[in-house]
């Protein structure tokens, strides 16, 4: 497996498969005639004009996402089982990276960072204990961060598809991750990074594709695994907000286009599961694969009852790819790329 990966070599990836045939939820419950036995074997606006409204959540079949208003429409849950798979998730991209927190070459001596979409808050808690000199902020639309962090983070509920709130040229460093299918225009998002950054100052974009791939076949397109991507594109659609900005190449265009300069990438094929013989590729597989099975339902519940699936055919469907997951002999991964950028100095 290939860690990593040339801009050239990453454009010639950028073939996906297609939305066609995504199979309907009930198509999980067909292959089963005791459905009882599968369950049990696998179960285990800005800051200034937002209102008390953002605690105002929708509940879809029990579980809890940010409450619809504006632009500000996030197709993730945030209850308690997804904030302890994100920060599961924490772990698996700063592996991905090398153990780092960023790739953009910082100086210790920043003074203001932001991190847009911060959810949980754990990459800027993290990112505040590295640079106790920096003043860190982390914005996002749901109020679902801890209250005890650091003295100098502070976390503020915003909405980045708005105007930013920060002044011109007020950032040291502008960092943004998994901000997939919350985003209506990438471009305008990036235009404001600029805005905000000060010269010398740097953005980057840690995203991924939605698809599921292996390269020896054994991730086939009927697959639970295989029909995940499809289940999130065709979804979009009806959002209209992209899932597919990795292969599309909107990290770059958007930094190129809002100007920024010696804009590098990082790209890597991302394991899920124990099977990769490589000891750090199988640890970052392993908490992937954690990452995931401690909550399949929140990923995809949104976005499977906005095409009509049921609640028991979401169940069925997460226990297929449960049981995916722990099968060495599927040797799945994403892809996923950073993207950094340095506006130039004045």
């Amino acid at each position: 497996m290939s860690t990593g990966s040339s801009p050239k070599e990453a454009a010639a990836e950028t073939v996906e498969p297609t939305t066609d045939n995504l199979l309907p939820g009930d198509h999980w419950a067909q292959q089963y005639d005791d459905v009882d036995s599968v369950l049990g074997s696998e179960a285990s606006e800005s800051t200034a004009s937002m209102s008390s409204s953002i605690l105002e959540y929708r509940t879809i079949h029990g579980r809890t996402y940010h409450s619809e208003r504006g632009d500000a429409n996030y197709w993730g849950s945030n209850d308690e089982q997804q904030t302890e798979s994100m920060d599961m998730n924490h772990h698996v991209l700063t592996l991905a990276i090398g153990g780092k927190l960023h790739l953009a070459p910082l100086g210790k001596d920043i003074k203001k960072a932001v991190d847009i979409g911060t959810g949980t808050g754990i990459w800027a808690i993290d990112f505040a204990d590295e640079y106790p000199g920096c003043s860190v902020i982390g914005t996002d639309v749901s109020p679902i961060q801890p209250s005890w962090v650091p003295p100098n983070l502070q976390f503020q509920i915003d909405d980045c598809t708005q105007e930013w709130t920060f002044e011109d040229g007020s950032l040291d460093y502008v960092h943004m991750r998994y901000m997939t299918g919350s985003i209506v225009d990438w471009k305008a998002l990036f235009r404001e990074a600029f805005r905000c950054c000060a010269p010398g100052g740097y953005m980057e974009s840690l995203e991924s594709s939605p698809w599921f791939k292996s390269d020896d076949g054994t991730v086939t397109d009927t697959s639970a695994m295989g029909q995940w991507g499809k289940l999130f594109v065709e979804g979009s659609k009806k959002l209209g907000r992209t899932f597919t900005m990795v292969p599309d190449g909107l990290q770059r265009e958007g930094m190129e286009e809002a100007g920024f300069v010696d804009i590098q990438e990082f790209d890597m094929k991302v394991p899920v599961g124990d099977w990769p013989k490589d000891p750090k590729l199988r640890e970052i597989g392993r908490f992937a694969r954690a990452t995931l099975e401690q909550d399949v339902e929140g990923y995809v519940l949104y976005m499977a009852t906005m095409q009509g699936w049921s609640k028991e055919e979401v169940t069925l469907y997460a226990a297929h790819f449960r049981r995916e997951l722990r099968n060495t002999a599927i040797h799945g991964y994403f892809h996923m790329k950073v993207v950094w950028g340095k506006k130039p100095d004045a």
